[in-house]
């Protein structure tokens, strides 16, 4: 699955331009290695995610196409979230 639709099929970032966005600017990591938007997800991946000030690491535990609001956490585990002082 395309990284820019996981991102907003999983709620992370609500809409599937900004996620493009973002990955565009180089604030998402797959594994270590630097992610476009085209990038492809598989279960058991490690994104890290630079929101402001905020960095988030999550591993994908599942990928659908569809899913309701309420389950989309069950796509991801959150794994570490660090403040980053300036």
């Amino acid at each position: 699955m395309r990284l820019d639709k996981f991102l907003k099929i999983s709620r992370l970032i609500k809409r599937r331009t900004l996620a493009k966005e973002v990955a565009d600017q180089g604030r998402i990591t797959i594994n270590g290695n630097q992610a476009k938007a085209s990038s492809t997800v598989a279960v058991g991946d490690e994104l890290m995610i630079k929101f402001g000030q905020k960095l988030v690491t999550i591993e994908v535990t599942a990928l659908r196409e569809n899913v309701k609001k309420d389950e989309a956490e069950t796509l991801y585990k959150v794994i570490k979230e660090e403040k980053k002082d300036e």
